[in-house]
């Protein structure tokens, strides 16, 4: 729908990073608190920026036999760590704090304790919130009335406050929220004009999240999206980014199940592997899990988890490679555990000259959907190997032990593989 429709944004060379940079937050359950104790915690010295690709990213300069390679923070004018100030909104009253006690993402006496003064002092304001779009959250810090223009005049206002009463120079704002309802393209959103009549008539194809971006791209701030769901991607936010020089980006912050799929799948089409099968198993805890339980929210994190292996495979140009991935195509199955923590696995059936292959990775991350600064743990596996090599189960995956393989031209040591 964005390539059909797509708008030209303008290329203004951007200002200099000067003054303070506040970051709005519509969300401030265990994604926004864990980004914010990241960012503390390092100001203070007590944590590392680990997963920052700002922070500690670098870029290569000439050759890579030059030595050039300065940080990003050094090569391109960034907001230093010190300029950050955070707001945010959340339709439950609790603080930064006790929210991310709550979450139990962090560790409290090492992450959280230390920085208590600091998480007490970021309270949410009231949130534009419907049940309608996430109906397993319950809030009572909400906006009065239903009036969808009124409440996008209301975060209007919030947004000139905060940037007044914090002595921000610039702003961005980004969706930490619960992920909504799956939400197709309509007539309402093909325009801005056709947009703004929406919100006079309270069209139900307008999201709470859709005011959020309407009110930072009316009010001159950049938009990132952090969840699947329908809400800055459409022609009539495009079309109001432009008018505004504003950018916007995002569809969710894909750091988990997702991310896994897009670091193999191209490394499997880059080597055209005969992919004839892939099985993900996605473990949500946290109010994400509580949130996805219901079908309807379900379905806008499943649209976006199977288009993502589709786009990157394009099976109608490489069909002699993905013809079986084509007819079994892929399958995600999702559990929701009553745990702070996220995990899941992903296993893929191939084959390379007509010898079968398979594989599993087993991820585990402290947090829904972390974005850097992050406390996430991570842990990768990953066993390929021939059928004539090793010996295994024909009836599927199996567990190994960290023992290495004693079969020649064969190692194994990971916690988690699988064999055939």
């Amino acid at each position: 729908m964005l390539e059909d429709s797509a708008v030209n944004l303008p290329h203004a060379a951007p200002r200099p990073a000067e003054g303070r940079l506040g970051i709005l937050l519509p969300g401030l359950g265990a994604v926004a608190t864990t980004f914010i104790a990241g960012v503390e915690l390092a100001r203070r010295g007590i944590g590392r920026p680990i997963g920052s690709v700002t922070q500690l990213g670098t870029i290569r300069l000439g050759k890579r036999s030059e030595g050039r390679t300065p940080r990003m923070s050094e090569f391109v004018s960034l907001s230093t760590l010190n300029d950050l100030v955070f707001g945010a909104w959340d339709p439950i009253p609790d603080d930064a704090y006790t929210s991310a006690v709550t979450a139990g993402v962090l560790n409290r006496h090492e992450h959280i304790e230390p920085i208590a003064d600091f998480l007490r002092g970021i309270q949410p304001m009231p949130a534009a919130f419907d049940q309608r779009y996430v109906k397993k959250l319950h809030g009572t810090n909400v906006k009065p009335g239903t009036s969808k223009r009124e409440w996008a005049e209301a975060l209007r206002e919030d947004i000139r406050r905060f940037k007044q009463k914090h002595d921000c120079d610039r702003l961005v704002m980004v969706w930490c929220g619960s992920t909504e309802v799956y939400i197709k393209a309509s007539e309402v959103h093909q325009s801005l004009e056709a947009f703004e009549a929406g919100l006079d008539a309270n069209d139900d194809a307008i999201a709470p999240s859709m005011l959020y971006a309407y009110a930072a791209l009316t009010e001159g701030v950049p938009y990132a999206n952090g969840a699947p769901n329908l809400s800055v991607d459409f022609p009539a936010m495009l079309e109001l980014a432009a008018r505004n020089e504003v950018p916007v980006a995002g569809k969710d912050f894909k750091t988990g199940q997702t991310l896994i799929k897009t670091v193999l799948a191209p490394g499997l089409k880059a080597r055209m592997l005969g992919l004839d099968g892939w099985f993900s198993t996605n473990i949500l805890g946290n109010r994400d899990g509580e949130v996805l339980d219901d079908p309807e929210s379900f379905k806008t994190k499943e649209e976006s988890k199977l288009s993502v292996l589709e786009h990157i495979l394009q099976p109608d140009l490489y069909r002699s490679c993905t013809r079986t991935f084509i007819t079994k195509s892929a399958s995600t199955t999702t559990l929701r555990a009553a745990t702070p923590r996220k995990g899941g696995t992903t296993s893929t059936s191939a084959a390379g000259w007509t010898i079968p292959c398979r594989s599993r990775w087993t991820f585990c991350a402290g947090t829904p959907s972390s974005p850097p600064p992050s406390y996430s743990t991570w842990r990768s596996s990953l066993t390929w190997r021939p059928v004539r090599e090793c010996t295994g189960s024909r009836s599927g995956f199996r567990s190994t032990s960290r023992a290495p393989c004693t079969r020649r031209r064969c190692t194994r040591s990971t916690t988690s593989s699988s064999s055939r």
